[in-house]
């Protein structure tokens, strides 16, 4: 009997190749689906982000799924609307870069035939360009990734149309989805749910709010300074740097302000010195003055934690982590400031004696006088 084996010992190792067996595949599930997760937190977060809006329309007796409809095809057309008035002046931008590189190219050519004291033509410089081995192998590489880019435009268009689907049905089915949340909750837990729900769409659409009320400051006074200096397609510009300064964390401002400096300097190469000083210091402007005012009372945290939180979103989800990190880290601040209990703290001890340890202060009011 000592020697034979347990009788539990059987079952003991199928469990353990059996829960071995379910990590590996759920592991594998997880990898295949993320893609379809990152798309639904998406959805999500847009979900919340018209909620407000869409609860007020049905609160007025509309039917939450016309009232979503029409928030939807509002962003929609403004969306298209952007993208169709910036392609537009981008490719009339190109058309006329392309028209005028010739004189462009003779400038560069005179300029150095006068320093350096060559002879240089335009039409050796463009044979050599023509008959080069690298501009013959970028053709022959970009001939063959058309194909590539023609699939990633076509899945970028799936996933926007998965996500707007997704974010529609979560709002016009907001109160039916919280119900079901909630109906296998007990009581007690219910409320909590509730709690952070409403918190999370507060915060959501405070964020936009605020954003959303900075990129239209940030478009007038940047179109102001594009009018003044009369650079061509001067609202588009506007809208592109409110748009994108404010919507991409981080690096926005940089990204927003580059295009504009391009097209200033197809005018005049001082314009894009002014552009580049005007974005450093109306950025300096919204940090210091403008942003605290108007976060305040929607996104109230600090920008440390923001620069933090940003950094965090980006490498665990990319850009999707950027976008989202602020309100999703406003939300579980505001989540978690209802349930942390917070003391006053004592007043601070006087210079003198704080600069003494404790300890000292108790061995000298303890020792003799005279010693």
């Amino acid at each position: 009997p000592g020697t034979r084996m347990p009788r539990w010992l059987p079952r003991a190792v199928v469990m353990a190749l059996a829960l071995y067996a379910c990590f590996q595949l759920g592991t594998w599930a997880f990898h295949q689906l993320i893609g379809l997760l990152v798309n639904l937190l998406i959805a999500f977060f847009l979900a919340l982000a018209i909620e407000p809006a869409v609860a007020r329309m049905a609160a007025r007796g509309m039917r939450r799924g016309l009232a979503t409809f029409l928030v939807f095809l509002a962003v929609v057309t403004g969306a298209v609307g952007f993208v169709v008035l910036l392609g537009s002046m981008l490719a009339g931008q190109i058309i006329d870069m392309i028209a005028d590189f010739p004189r462009y190219l003779d400038d560069v050519i005179d300029s150095i035939n006068s320093t350096f004291h060559t002879e240089l033509s335009r039409l050796a410089v463009q044979d050599s360009l023509l008959h080069s081995d690298w501009l013959q192998k970028y053709v022959q590489n970009s001939a063959s990734g058309v194909l590539d880019v023609s699939a990633t435009v076509l899945g970028g268009l799936f996933k926007l149309l998965t996500i707007t689907l997704f974010a529609f049905y979560f709002a016009a089915d907001g109160p039916r989805l919280r119900r079901a949340l909630c109906s296998v909750l007990p009581p007690a837990k219910q409320a909590e749910v509730l709690r952070a729900w409403e918190i999370a769409v507060a915060k959501t659409g405070g964020y936009l709010y605020s954003r959303g009320l900075m990129a239209l400051v940030s478009g007038v006074a940047h179109y102001v300074l594009f009018a003044v200096l009369d650079v061509a397609y001067a609202p588009a510009l506007a809208v592109w740097v409110g748009l994108v300064s404010q919507f991409i964390p981080t690096i926005g401002t940089y990204l927003a302000g580059a295009l504009p400096m391009l097209i200033a300097f197809t005018s005049h190469p001082w314009y894009a010195l002014y552009v580049l000083g005007f974005v450093v210091v109306y950025q300096q402007f919204e940090n210091y003055v403008l942003q605290p005012k108007l976060t305040a009372r929607t996104v109230d945290i600090h920008p440390a934690v923001a620069f933090g939180s940003v950094i965090a979103g980006t490498a665990l989800l990319g850009a999707v982590g950027a976008l989202i990190a602020i309100p999703a880290v406003a939300t579980l601040q505001a989540f978690l400031g209802a349930y942390v209990k917070r003391y006053e703290v004592a007043e601070e001890p006087t210079a003198g004696r704080a600069a003494r340890p404790a300890w000292r202060r108790a061995w000298r009011a303890r020792r003799p006088e005279g010693r």
